[in-house]
C-alpha cells in the first residue's frame, strides 16, 4: 500500500507551493490543496476567481522529491508527466512550472 502523505509535509508542501506561486505566478491569486491518499490535487485561483486544477502530486516517501500528473483539460483527466529536465519526479514546485507555463504562459 503506498504511503500517506504525513500532516507535517501536508503543511510544509502547501507553504512552499503558495510562496513559489507568489514569487514565479503573480497570473494566480492563491493556491487550493486537498489531499487523498498519496495523492495531493493543486488548483490554482485566478484573480477573478476562476480555479484551475493544475496538478496532481504523488507521495513517495520523500517530502522533497514528488511524481506528478499533469491536468489535462482536453481530457479532464490527470496524466502522468516528465519533467522538462527528463526526470519523472522532482520538486512540487518544478511541477507546479510546468502547470503553470501551460496554462498561464511564461
Amino acid at each position: 500500500m503506498p504511503p500517506a502523505i504525513p500532516a507535517s509535509t501536508k503543511t510544509s508542501l502547501a507553504q512552499r507551493l503558495r510562496s513559489h506561486a507568489r514569487q514565479h505566478w503573480p497570473q494566480l491569486r492563491d493556491l487550493h490543496i486537498h489531499y487523498h491518499g498519496q495523492f495531493a490535487y493543486v488548483e490554482g485561483e485566478r484573480p477573478d476567481g476562476h480555479r484551475q486544477p493544475l496538478i496532481r502530486l504523488r507521495y513517495g516517501g520523500s517530502a522533497s522529491t514528488w511524481g506528478f500528473g499533469l491536468y489535462l483539460a482536453s481530457s479532464g483527466k490527470y496524466e502522468n508527466q516528465i519533467l522538462p529536465n527528463g526526470m519523472t519526479a522532482g520538486t512540487p514546485q518544478e511541477a507546479l512550472d510546468c502547470a503553470c507555463g501551460l496554462y498561464l504562459g511564461n
